[in-house]
């Protein structure tokens, strides 16, 4: 009988802790939710608001996203381009790092709730901080490029072919041993060190790890974005759903490859599309 209510005490007992982490991960799931619809509804705000765009010589058209906006300086104009990066990245990145927080706070051992919940918080920041210092990266070299396209007539009428080209070192980025190596440090890096620790200074580091797997892994992906529109929904949507496939298919080498072959696709295109516009000037 004792033994009988010993083993009905721990059913419950587990049943409890279970039902308790469900809850948990109810929250995580519910507020990620929210943010990417957020994040989600912003990038349109702001693409739908940005969508006007200079003709260029060579048959292609400027984006408004380098220019800056009457009375505003370059340091203004930079921090609005790291604002609305980041909050496309959320929107775009989200969807993958859900999973790897999860597990993260599965691993995380003895912090009570509210400390757990501010350890998530800071890992995801960690992550999308690595995005923002790629974003400050790339704004001062699209915002130079974009100077020099408009006094360089000769560079505006070859930018079509140095997209495609861009385009196809893409391509062969997918196809790459590199790419498979990063993919797979990207889907199988553990979600913390060897021995998981409670210290919230310890999500930080673990966000930033995160952060930089994932950015080398979609360096390419990340470059196709910024030459073919980086406030176009199409190829936001299109470079989103192609990073979620290669972090959750079963077979992710064979998902980068065939990313990788239409991207080459679309490079020969492009070029060929560039080649015959000039001739026929």
């Amino acid at each position: 009988m004792a033994r009988s209510d010993a083993g009905l005490t721990a059913l419950n007992s587990g049943a409890a802790v279970a039902g308790n982490h469900l809850a948990r991960e109810r929250g995580v799931l519910g507020i990620s939710a929210l943010l990417f619809i957020a994040s989600a509804a912003a990038t349109v705000y702001w693409c739908r608001s940005m969508s006007g765009s200079m003709a260029m010589p060579g048959g292609w058209t400027m984006s408004m996203t380098w220019m800056r906006m009457s009375g505003q300086n370059w340091l203004g104009a930079a921090a609005s381009f790291v604002g609305m990066w980041v909050v496309m990245m959320v929107a775009m990145m989200l969807p993958s790092l859900v999973p790897m927080l999860l597990r993260y706070r599965g691993s995380v051992r003895g912090p009570d709730k509210t400390r757990l919940g501010r350890m998530t918080v800071l890992a995801g920041a960690g992550y999308f901080f690595v995005w923002a210092f790629f974003g400050a990266v790339v704004y001062p070299l699209g915002f130079v490029l974009t100077a020099a396209e408009m006094r360089c007539l000769a560079l505006a009428r070859s930018v079509p072919i140095a997209t495609g080209g861009v385009l196809l070192l893409a391509g062969c980025v997918q196809l790459s041993a590199w790419k498979a190596r990063q993919l797979g440090r990207c889907r199988n890096a553990p979600p913390c060190a060897p021995s998981p620790s409670s210290k919230v200074r310890s999500a930080w580091q673990h966000g930033l790890r995160w952060g930089v797997h994932c950015s080398m892994c979609c360096s390419g992906f990340m470059v196709i974005l910024l030459v073919t529109g980086v406030m176009s929904l199409g190829a936001m949507a299109t470079v989103t759903a192609a990073i979620t496939v290669e972090r959750f298919a079963s077979r992710p080498e064979r998902a980068a490859r065939f990313t990788g072959v239409v991207v080459i696709a679309a490079g020969v295109l492009v070029i060929a599309g560039a080649l015959r516009c000039g001739l026929s000037l």
